[in-house]
């Protein structure tokens, strides 16, 4: 060993570490805003409305009305059963129908103020949204009763948000394309009595 004095150990108490709040908040804060993102997305791109109710078979097969049985000859060959075509799906009622739309044209005149202050992409996104949601009104029959005023509004309606898409794509102004577009909505709305 040497006969060099050694340095004589002390305990000293540990710096506390550095607190990270603010990391924290970004992390909360982050996360609450996918949260929000997830939630809009959901909101408009989830189907609103009462799923169609189950249809018969499309090509019925022809059964037998008897089956052959040995018996004297003086009996009638068995016949087949005509082939009939299933009946028409039943006309749903106006207000059926307004209850399966009323969410998709509630949800246009929401989506046509949130485009209104929007721009650039953020319209585009809106406008394609908005743009689905009229195919999937297209898809649904209307009872015959209100079948061409729903038909006409809702072919202007879908004409007016093309014009309102290449407007938002195109950077130009929104005030008349989203007025069209407006007006076509509250037509489509009319023609199921909103």
């Amino acid at each position: 060993m040497s006969d060099e004095p050694q340095p004589e150990l002390r305990w000293a108490p540990i710096e506390p570490k550095p607190r990270n709040l603010g990391r924290i908040w970004l992390i909360v804060g982050l996360s609450a805003l996918a949260l929000l993102v997830v939630a809009a997305l959901l909101f408009f791109l989830l189907p609103r409305g009462e799923a169609p109710g189950p249809t018969g078979s499309a090509s019925p097969s022809p059964t037998q009305s008897a089956t052959p049985s040995p018996s004297p000859s003086s009996e009638p060959e068995p016949s087949m059963t005509p082939v009939t075509t299933p009946p028409a799906p039943a006309d749903p009622t106006v207000e059926a129908f307004r209850g399966q739309v009323q969410g998709y044209l509630d949800d246009a005149l929401t989506g046509l103020d949130i485009v209104s202050g929007s721009s650039g992409q953020d319209a585009v996104g809106l406008v394609d949204l908005l743009q689905a949601d009229a195919q999937r009104l297209s898809g649904m029959a209307p009872p015959s009763s209100i079948q061409e005023a729903w038909s006409s509004a809702l072919r202007d309606y879908a004409d007016d948000l093309v014009q309102l898409r290449s407007a938002a794509d195109s950077g130009s102004d929104l005030t008349k394309p989203l007025a069209d577009a407006r007006a076509s909505v509250e037509a489509v709305r009319q023609a199921v009595g909103l």
